[in-house]
């Protein structure tokens, strides 16, 4: 079945701040930014900045475990499920915030889903703006999901993990290859730099 996003969770911008963030060491929030997240190793919690909101009569909307942000802006229009989310802790407005409104959808799917070839296509298809892409919040709204059961969403977004659990590691050994030849290198240079004995 095709669902859109819209039908499967609500969608909302990111808190709007006037300007850049401002950081301020004894805030009263965190701010999640662009620098904070990256789509393998999700969000950098230890690296987000704290700031200071204004007393107002509405609260803001705190992030919450589950939510999918969604990076709306840049070259790159990827999404990521939300876990181990610090209290008062909100994201710019450069991110649309998902939060499921079906319980027919698990979180990680829905992100698992908009980063795979089909949701990337509609989104490149989609996106608009001529020195920096952004996707508007109903093209994301509109975005059509395939939807199988619970069960099967689950055996895709724990295949998906165990993928990126092996590329983490094929990418290690790469790395660990790439030193030991840089050592080898290394010696070869330090021998040829030596200068003979003379009989």
């Amino acid at each position: 079945m095709l669902y859109a996003v819209k039908e499967l969770a609500e969608v909302r911008a990111g808190h709007a701040f006037r300007g850049g963030v401002p950081v301020a060491e004894r805030g009263n929030a965190r701010v999640v930014q662009m620098r904070d997240i990256c789509l393998d190793s999700g969000v950098n919690w230890a690296g987000v900045a704290a700031t200071r909101l204004p007393a107002t009569a509405r609260a803001p909307e705190w992030l919450q475990n589950g939510d999918v942000l969604f990076a709306a802006r840049g070259g790159r229009n990827y999404a990521l499920c939300l876990s181990d989310v610090p209290e008062r802790t909100l994201c710019a407005q450069y991110f649309f915030v998902l939060r499921r409104k079906s319980p027919a959808v698990v979180p990680e799917y829905l992100a698992w889903h908009i980063n795979r070839a089909p949701g990337q296509r509609y989104l490149m298809g989609k996106a608009e703006g001529t020195d920096q892409l952004s996707i508007r919040r109903a093209v994301l709204e509109d975005m059509p999901v395939a939807l199988p059961d619970t069960e099967q969403q689950w055996l895709l977004v724990n295949l998906a993990r165990a993928a990126a659990c092996e590329r983490r590691r094929l990418e290690s050994l790469i790395r660990l290859r790439e030193q030991e030849l840089d050592a080898l290198a290394h010696q070869l240079q330090a021998v040829a730099q030596c200068p003979e004995p003379h009989p």
